[in-house]
């Protein structure tokens, strides 16, 4: 990394604070390109992104399919909103159908919007299916959730700061402790319509489930006749090793939601997708979005997920994250508490004594190498899933260097 003496940062950072609500806490770093693993600053110091913008990059950075896709799009036709047909959104459906294995898909923008389409869903269904009273449909979620940032959504996480001064919340939602199958057949009323998890926690801290986890709840949710709606917003498309997380199990979930590397990295998409029996609940007027499935969106979507598929980016995460977490655990170092994840999907955990991972990561940072914190003590590694073993190696220089400081 080249070393600057009149930096742009400063002046950026600055305005930032200025004009921007203070939502977040970013590493000062300013970013203004991008290519495959790599990123570089305002002032030309290049950087390995172990982010992926929360798993949105799983194909790396400006992958030259999406941005043919999406430029070749923006020269024909950008936005038509669904009073209209567009020639890309169908296409767009069938093809992640086919990819999933699910009759059909509801297209979105954003995960949140993707998981309240899947909550409006799966009530809508209990009421018109299972017969339960106006209001009553219930659904079961975790402990340690993150599901998205909306206010239903929020109202029913358990972390107290995601929570704090924006209820009152919407009712209908119940916690479990994630992992806890039993916990999960004890909680099932006959009001319960579903069941949200995610099958590996990432904003909770890469928290892995005992084995089996999955593959009970797919039994119990089945016996009960309650939907099993899993949010591979994160976890999907390749990221922990296979397609779907829930591939480890062999689950097939009920309804499955998705977003983040759906876009490629270059345009927000979501979904939510189920079979006919349950998306045909809606009807004109039930549910919609201005943008979702845009020809825009849906042609880099189109991409997006071919690249995945084409380039065995499920297969090559597999691979190249069991070597990367052996690595990891064969660092000697003393502020380490476990690293757990699976494919490239990755936590260090930093013990309390070493205080949080936040000063890691700036450690990290000054290295070139850009990681960051979740649930205050675990430092988190999920690069593109197109990175090369060799650039893992030398990531692993300064990784291995940053903890044993």
């Amino acid at each position: 990394m080249s070393v600057t003496h009149t930096s742009r940062a400063p002046d950026l950072l600055e305005e930032v604070d200025a004009f921007s609500a203070h939502n977040y806490h970013p590493l000062p770093v300013v970013l203004e390109r991008g290519e495959g693993v790599w990123v570089w600053d305002v002032d030309g110091n290049r950087y390995l992104d172990m982010l992926s913008a929360y798993s949105a990059l799983n194909q790396g950075h400006r992958h030259p399919a999406i941005l043919a896709a999406a430029q070749a799009q923006m020269g024909r036709l950008t936005l038509t909103s669904r009073a209209f047909h567009n020639d890309q959104m169908g296409p767009f459906l069938r093809e992640l159908c086919e990819a999933t294995g699910f009759e059909r898909a509801l297209p979105m923008n954003t995960g949140a919007e993707a998981v309240e389409t899947a909550i409006k869903m799966v009530r809508k269904w209990g009421y018109e299916a299972r017969g339960i009273p106006e209001d009553r449909a219930e659904i079961l979620v975790c402990e340690n959730n993150f599901h998205g940032r909306t206010t239903t959504i929020v109202g029913f996480s358990s972390e107290a700061q995601y929570r704090r001064g924006f209820g009152p919340f919407a009712p209908g939602f119940r916690r479990i402790p994630y992992g806890d199958a039993e916990a999960l057949e004890r909680a099932i009323t006959p009001e319960t319509v579903g069941f949200l998890v995610e099958p590996l926690q990432g904003e909770g801290g890469v928290v892995v489930p005992p084995a089996g986890f999955l593959k009970r709840a797919r039994e119990i949710c089945s016996a009960h006749q309650v939907l099993l709606m899993a949010d591979e917003i994160q976890t999907g498309l390749g990221r922990t090793g296979r397609l779907f997380c829930s591939d480890w199990e062999g689950v097939r979930p009920d309804v499955l939601i998705v977003g983040k590397a759906l876009g490629g990295g270059v345009y927000p998409v979501s979904a939510a997708i189920a079979d006919s029996e349950y998306m045909d609940v809606f009807t004109p007027g039930d549910h919609g979005s201005t943008f979702g499935g845009n020809p825009l969106g849906a042609a880099v979507a189109r991409a997006a997920l071919k690249v995945i598929l084409d380039e065995g980016l499920p297969e090559r995460s597999d691979e190249l994250g069991s070597w990367f977490m052996d690595e990891l655990r064969s660092i000697d170092s003393p502020h380490v508490e476990e690293v757990r994840g699976k494919g490239l999907m990755i936590g260090v955990v930093i013990e309390r004594g070493s205080g949080t991972a936040r000063p890691f990561c700036e450690a990290l940072q000054a290295r070139g190498i850009l990681a960051k914190e979740t649930h205050g003590q675990v430092i988190r590694f999920a690069p593109p899933l197109t990175i090369e073993k060799d650039v893992l190696g030398y990531a692993l220089e300064h990784i291995g260097a940053v903890l044993r400081a």
